[in-house]
């Protein structure tokens, strides 16, 4: 099942709207790729997520994951997409009902599912209210950069395990 989640990259003084595709296939061998141009530390994101989701109590899918970070031809670079990753193979995986997509999701996951502190989070902000995409969900430690932007929703997320609580109502 493929499911969209939808989150940021930043570009200098800007960020841009990413869309983060994640395809959990029964059908073939079981593994975990990401394409869409991404440097080091998102290839990194593989063991961040799997650890991240089984430390949260939730069975990593034994199946062919393939997470595409859209638009491929923008460089992407840091641990943000850590979170939409995770929150998109959950989804796929049937766990979660797929989040709406006036929602972006911004964080680096430690490996015990706590957010860590996520650099761009103001660019977000900026970007979630040009788009108007009316909520953003990003680390409590970097929640008040986003808050000083008027007409958005900002969700502080401490841990993984909390916010697919929330997901599910």
């Amino acid at each position: 099942m493929l499911s969209k989640i939808f989150s940021a990259a930043s570009q200098g003084l800007k960020a841009i709207e990413i869309e983060v595709e994640v395809d959990v296939a029964e059908k073939g061998f079981p593994g975990f790729g990401i394409v869409g141009l991404a440097n080091k530390s998102i290839e990194e994101a593989k063991e961040r997520v799997k650890t991240a989701i089984v430390n949260s109590d939730f069975n990593f899918p034994l199946a062919k994951i393939t997470v595409n970070l859209a638009p491929a031809d923008i460089a992407k670079e840091g641990t943000c997409y850590d979170l939409p990753m995770a929150i998109g193979i959950l989804s796929s995986f049937g766990l979660i009902n797929p989040p709406c997509k006036d929602s972006y999701f911004y964080g680096e996951l430690s490996l015990d599912g706590s957010l860590r502190h996520t650099k761009g989070v103001f660019l977000l902000a900026i970007l979630a209210k040009e788009k108007g995409v009316k909520n953003i969900f990003v680390p409590r430690l970097c929640a008040n950069e986003a808050s000083v932007v008027s007409n958005i929703n900002v969700f502080p997320v401490d841990n993984f395990i909390s916010l697919v609580r929330h997901l599910k109502g």
